[in-house]
């Protein structure tokens, strides 16, 4: 068995009011896709309008016919699937933790962000293809969201190992807001058991987003990160009888618009074209040097998840110290909204009095609310990936003494 698979991802930046030429945008990145019958899946993120996911669906349909968009959250998880062949079932995973509702300038809570799966069926053959965003870095210098990620690649990786089935290979294609070696990115691979199909030796340097040659990139992030970030993936596993081998890579988008001077969006296209074959029967060596190979990616992987239970046990602690402080800036608050109620206003001061009563008990509210609620749903969320993380260490241990196979072809 044969059968070679084309897959395009693009973050497409389409934030309405936000994003610019967006509808110029979305118009061309249709048209690029209407006029090439090269791709078998397109994986696209950050179409946060019914408007947008309609027209790219609407241009593309003639090489795409089938096509699905993940709902979720108040404005859409964003994400959506674009395929040549018939999609057969679906299946989205709301992430436990994805930012924090009062920071309305990132967004991210918003968008009610997961990881969606759609089932293909290729002839007779099922493919499993994936598709997630994750929380965005914004600040690398102090990074509020290292644990959030961790908590959504782990997450991911989990929801791919147990929809694994009886799939001959599973993809999973977006932006993934995390550059390789970053500890978000190094739990997604070694818990999940998927591979890049991006290979240095033979790509060299592959910039993503913040491109110097992108139209978006502003003139002082060119300066700060000349190569740009690689942060877009085309990632794949085995299935149990099948194996892939990746024939092509490349960044398939003109670096702007034919006829304009704007790039398609502020992220770069990415492509991989896969050959998935039948798995060959391994000879007595071949089997021994599997195992090894396999029992020192555990040893890894048990290492990294001890980094990352490192992370969460942090979160962890400060979200304690929050849900304090939260209280205790009630508390100095609440003392004088009960002067501000018992002072009768001086004359025509009325209105100025009520407001600062509404403005106090606004905040108030909002303490309180960050200090109960909102503390346990994302200290809940932590704990519940830092215990999986915890279990799934220890079964790694049993394996390297023999205990289980925890199977990562």
């Amino acid at each position: 068995m044969q059968l070679e698979l084309s897959i395009l991802t693009l973050n497409v930046w389409g934030i309405p009011y936000i994003s610019k030429d967006r509808d110029v945008r979305m118009q061309a990145i249709g048209e690029f896709f209407a006029a090439n019958d090269n791709y078998d899946v397109i994986s696209l993120q950050e179409v946060w309008t019914e408007n947008d996911y309609q027209l790219i669906r609407k241009i593309a349909e003639k090489y795409l016919p089938f096509s699905h968009y993940f709902y979720s959250g108040v404005f859409g998880s964003g994400l959506c699937i674009l395929s040549k062949h018939p999609i057969i079932s679906t299946l989205f995973h709301a992430w436990s933790v994805n930012g924090y509702v009062h920071r309305i300038q990132h967004g991210d809570w918003f968008g009610g962000k997961g990881v969606g799966l759609c089932k293909l069926l290729i002839g007779e053959h099922r493919v499993n293809v994936y598709i997630a965003h994750l929380h965005a870095e914004y600040d690398r210098e102090s990074d509020d969201y290292n644990a959030h990620r961790v908590v959504q690649a782990f997450d991911t990786a989990q929801f791919i190992q147990s929809t694994r089935c009886d799939t001959c290979v599973q993809i999973l294609a977006g932006d993934l807001n995390t550059e390789p070696g970053d500890l978000a990115y190094r739990i997604l691979l070694a818990a999940s058991g998927l591979h890049e199909t991006f290979n240095k030796t033979e790509n060299g340097d592959c910039c993503t987003n913040e491109c110097a040659n992108n139209s978006y990139t502003p003139p002082e992030l060119k300066e700060k990160t000349p190569n740009g970030k690689r942060i877009d993936y085309i990632l794949y596993r085995n299935g149990y009888s099948h194996q892939v081998k990746v024939l092509q890579y490349k960044l398939p988008l003109p670096s702007t618009i034919p006829g304009q001077e704007m790039s398609y969006s502020d992220h770069e296209a990415v492509f991989a074209k896969m050959l998935i074959e039948s798995k060959p029967k391994l000879t007595e060596s071949e089997k021994t040097s599997s195992t090894k190979h396999a029992e020192a990616n555990a040893s890894k992987y048990a290492d990294t998840l001890g980094e990352g239970i490192e992370v969460l046990d942090q979160i962890l602690k400060r979200l304690r110290s929050d849900k304090n402080t939260y209280f205790v800036m009630a508390l100095l608050l609440i003392i004088p909204l009960f002067f501000l109620i018992d002072i009768y206003p001086p004359f025509g001061m009325g209105m100025v009095f009520l407001l600062a009563k509404m403005l106090f008990s606004g905040i108030v509210i909002f303490f309180i609310f960050m200090a109960t609620m909102w503390n346990s749903i994302e200290r809940n969320g932590i704990l519940s990936t830092k215990l999986s993380m915890e279990m799934a260490r220890t079964a790694i241990a049993h394996y390297d003494n023999g205990g289980c196979n925890n199977d990562h072809s």
